[in-house]
Parts: C-alpha cells; structure tokens; sequence
C-alpha cells in the first residue's frame, strides 16, 4: 500500500483539474502545463496508487469509482490546504485566531463574559472563541501552559508566576434562602441572624473563591460558620438550599436562577464582595489575545467612568 507521504498535493490538483473539466487539453490548460505532461503524472499516480483511475476502453474520458472516489477526496483535501494558508496569513496579521476561554459557571450568570465576547467579535468577526468551563486551578494551570488562552474566574485565588488578573465586576453577596424560611420575604437581612444555619459553597480548598468570601463575610459579621462544601456547582447548590439542606452566599447576579422553591435576600452591611476576573498570561506573542486584554481592560475603564 502507497504511503501517504508519496502523495503530493500537486499531484491532487492535477487529478483534480482533469476530473472537473473531463478533457485533457482544457484542464492542461487550466494548469499552465503542457498536455503531454499532464498525461505523464496521471500515468505516474496510476502507478503510485496501484489502481487505475481512467476508464481508458471508451472515446470519452470517464473516471473509474478509485477514480471518482479520488477526486472527491482530492477537493476536500485541496480546500482545507486552501484554508490553511489563508488562516495562517491572516492570523500572521491578526485578522484570525482561535482563542480558547475558560470560565467558571458563575461568570455566565454575570453577563460579562459573553458581553465582552460579543463585542469584541463585533470589531474583529475573523476571530474564533473556544469556551470551555472549567475549575478555577485548572484554568489558571491551563493559561499557564498555553492550553488555554484566557480565563474568567472568581478571585480570591493564588495565581502561577507568568500571570496576571484583572477585575471585571464586582458585585455584592446576596443570600439564597428556601422559601419558606423566616427571612425569606424580607428585603435584607443581617449576617448575624443566620449564624445557626449551615452555609452551603462549592467544592473548593478553604483558600479559594466562594469558600473563603462565605467564611470572610461570616468572620465579618462575628461568627464561625457551620460549612457544607459539598456544592458541585451553583445550581447544584441552588437545589440543596430547596431540598432544606441550608443557606448561601452567592453574587447578585445568581438572582437570575429562579428555581422553585428559592428565595434571594440582600445582606444588611457585608463588605465582602464577589469578584469576577480576567486571568492572563503577562508575556503573550499572540497579537489578538494582547488585542482582546487591551479591548477587555478599555471597556472596563469605560464602565467605571459610568459609575
């Protein structure tokens, strides 16, 4: 069997051309080469392949099935080797690259994450975003070995050498309540009040994100917290409050998870805040990525001065 590497694209385009315009002197002519030696290279990838490709018994040039099958295969292969060397020179201009985005759950709540995705494909529609959800260390473990490009996460959290972290939102804490509980219908309530409750928050070290602002805020607000980290995500959380099994602290933003048998409720003077922020690689060659920091931090900046 003829090995793949013996095959060149060239020699693909040859066939190619012959099959589309069924005649020899008119596809020779479509290549820029002699008829003659058109005729010789399809003699000589006859050979390579071992099949025959031409029915050679009739007048008329016909393609035997090996043959069809060929020049089928053969336009697909020649426009993916089309599209490549357009997309490298147009990523070589910035005009096109993959960008692959982590991002915790909790940033598509918040309306960030796809608002700066959006724009930025407005003004720059050859770009491509990969999205993939994933736990914060494994984001910023990813970023730091170039699997990912950019990451979304919810501060505090310890980032690797090489990288850096902008804040994208900052929101205040809400508490999720099952509806029937006694400060369910009020409009705030003060932390103190549910220290008897056992705070619900997702899988995470004692060190990171969620566990640690829910602990901050109780620490605030003078008690020691009674903690269920058994949360796989928020709307696994969600569900363990309308199952009874206790309270939690989640952005303002989780308000938009209505399920039945929730309720949200502000807290009376908690200074602890949920952060949403970008995570990036301080050095990066890659011109777009350098262009969507640049555009992210502007639109920031834009924000704040609105405030």
């Amino acid at each position: 069997m003829v090995s793949s590497a013996a095959l060149e694209l060239r020699h693909l385009r040859y066939f190619v051309a012959l099959a589309e315009e069924q005649n020899f002197e008119r596809a020779a002519a479509r290549l820029g080469i002699a008829q003659p030696g058109l005729s010789q290279q399809i003699i000589k990838l006859e050979a390579l392949l071992g099949v025959s490709l031409l029915d050679r018994s009739r007048r008329s040039l016909r393609l035997t099935r090996p043959g069809l099958e060929l020049a089928e295969q053969g336009r697909r292969v020649l426009g993916l080797a089309e599209s490549a060397v357009e997309a490298v020179h147009r990523a070589a201009k910035g005009d096109l690259e993959r960008v692959a985005v982590g991002y915790v759950a909790s940033a598509a709540y918040s309306g960030v994450l796809g608002d700066a995705l959006s724009k930025f494909k407005a003004s720059r529609p050859g770009v491509e975003f990969q999205l993939i959800e994933i736990e914060m260390r494994q984001q910023l473990e990813k970023i730091a070995d170039k699997t990912l490009d950019l990451g979304f996460i919810r501060p505090p959290i310890a980032l690797p050498a090489g990288l850096a972290a902008e804040i994208a939102m900052r929101e205040e804490f809400v508490v999720a309540l099952p509806a029937n509980h006694a400060h369910a219908a009020s409009p705030s309530v003060a932390l103190k009040s549910l220290a008897g409750e056992v705070f619900i928050t997702p899988r995470q070290p004692p060190d990171v994100g969620f566990h640690r602002n829910t602990i901050a805020a109780c620490r605030e607000a003078g008690f020691e917290p009674d903690i269920n980290s058994s949360g796989r995500d928020f709307i696994t959380i969600a569900s363990m409050v309308v199952l009874g099994t206790g309270v939690a602290l989640v952005p303002r933003s989780f308000q938009c998870v209505q399920l039945p048998g929730i309720a949200y409720t502000r807290l009376k003077g908690c200074s602890v805040t949920s952060d949403l922020a970008i995570a990036y690689r301080k050095v990066e060659p890659s011109p777009i990525i350098k262009s969507f920091i640049a555009h992210f931090k502007k639109s920031l900046s834009r924000d704040e001065d609105s405030f």
